[in-house]
Order: structure tokens, then sequence, then C-alpha cells
């Protein structure tokens, strides 16, 4: 008799920040999109495992959805939705953020978490000074 070992998949959230650079269409989906892919290539994300996708900005953020840089992708089939983040006096601003929810079967600790240029500083606890993963 052979036993097959399944692979237990839960699901995970995936987090990622970017600066945008200006608040026009191309510079947000600019954005949106190089953040996506990122995520998508440290963490070897297919969209057939992605259960939805929180896009977020910054109030400053509101020229266009950065969703339509997963729909370019090709994530038709996938619940996307956009927000706004909190307004916190110290926080960082012209930022995008994306929230990743992934049908995976890696842990917790394998998750690549994505924070690009100066988004760093909102996980300092994630890099060293040289903005690698610590």
């Amino acid at each position: 008799m052979f036993f097959r070992e399944e692979v237990m998949t839960i699901c995970r959230g995936v987090r990622g920040a970017v600066p945008v650079r200006a608040n026009t269409p191309d510079e947000i989906l600019r954005a949106a999109d190089r953040l996506l892919r990122r995520l998508i290539e440290k963490n070897g994300i297919n969209q057939d495992d992605v259960t939805s996708v929180i896009f977020t900005t910054t109030k400053d953020v509101n020229a266009e959805y950065p969703a339509i840089a997963a729909r370019k992708l090709g994530w038709r089939n996938v619940a996307l939705l956009c927000s706004h983040e909190m307004e916190v006096p110290h926080g960082f601003q012209a930022c995008l953020r994306i929230l990743i929810h992934w049908n995976t079967d890696k842990s917790q600790q394998d998750i690549v978490h994505v924070y690009l240029d100066e988004a760093r500083s909102l996980r300092p606890d994630m890099f060293d000074q040289e903005g690698e993963k610590a």
C-alpha cells in the first residue's frame, strides 16, 4: 500500500509597500506593478492560489485604482479591493501598500514581504542598513 504525503495549504498574508513618486495614473500603476511583480517573484505566487488582494494608498494617492495593475497582469478572477490607509500624523506619505491573501504550504517564516525604497522605513525590523532582509 502506498501512502501519499499530503501538503497542507493555509492562507497566508504577503505584505509590501512602495513609495508613489507622483499622484498620476501612470505613477500609481507603475508603483503597483513594480511591487506586485516583486511580491510574486520573491514568493513564487501563482494567481490561482491567490484568494484576494487589498491595495491601500495614503490619502494623497488617489488618481487611479492601483488594482488595475493586477488586472493588467491577467488577474481577472481574483477578488481585488482598493482603500485608503489611516491618516496618522507621523505616517509615511505618498505610499502604496499591498496585502495578498495567498493559499500556500509555506510557513510564515518563509514568506518574503517586500518594502521598496523609502518604504523600508515602515518595517525597520525587517532590513539591515543596506536594505537587505535581516
